[in-house]
């Protein structure tokens, strides 16, 4: 029950104020932004969301567009990655135009992250559950993999490791959330997503 009716009005609730809280530090950000690289704000992609319908994730830039390097897995001492795009990755500010996307229904707060067509397109089975909710912002795999581009730069196939060892991680992480999903836990994932 928590899942149909609850959530969606806490998603929206949260979502709008946090908005509205978040205005003035989002147009700091924005302007910095320009100053630091002079492309557009704001990065959107196509991800897989709540019964694979695919919509646009909204984020701050933080990368330049490099034609030598479209690879969707990026590691801590990527080139793509601008002088203040380095701080909003650290601290996660990049994420905050995804408020917008909650508050439309495209996300949630807490929830498995979305991912791009051709990851989501590895889910088999049970894993397919994954699909039955809306993506959040945050949860147990975004919490548990939060320091991920360090741990990819440690390894010589960061592409191979992030397949074969952190994304099956995360789909077992997600499942577990979902089938024990509850407002109590969703206050606590998103407490230890600004505060830790």
């Amino acid at each position: 029950m928590y899942l149909k009716v609850w959530k969606r009005f806490f998603d929206l609730i949260v979502s709008f104020l946090g908005l509205l809280v978040a205005t003035i530090p989002m147009v700091l950000i924005a302007i910095l932004i320009l100053i630091d690289s002079g492309s557009s704000v704001l990065f959107t992609q196509s991800r897989v969301g709540k019964d694979g319908k695919i919509f646009q994730i909204n984020k701050f830039r933080t990368m330049r567009v490099l034609q030598t390097n479209s690879s969707t897995i990026t590691v801590s001492g990527d080139a793509r990655i601008t002088p203040i795009g380095r701080y909003l990755r650290r601290w996660k500010l990049d994420e905050l135009p995804q408020l917008w996307n909650v508050l439309v229904g495209d996300m949630s707060l807490v929830g498995p992250r979305p991912d791009v067509p051709g990851y989501a397109d590895k889910l088999e089975g049970d894993a397919r559950k994954i699909l039955s909710v809306r993506p959040g912002i945050t949860g147990p795999a975004t919490l548990a993999y939060r320091n991920e581009e360090e741990i990819l730069d440690n390894v010589d196939d960061p592409v191979k490791y992030n397949d074969e060892v952190i994304y099956p991680d995360k789909v077992r992480l997600n499942l577990e959330y979902i089938q024990n999903c509850s407002f109590s836990k969703d206050l606590y994932y998103i407490w230890k997503t600004i505060f830790s």
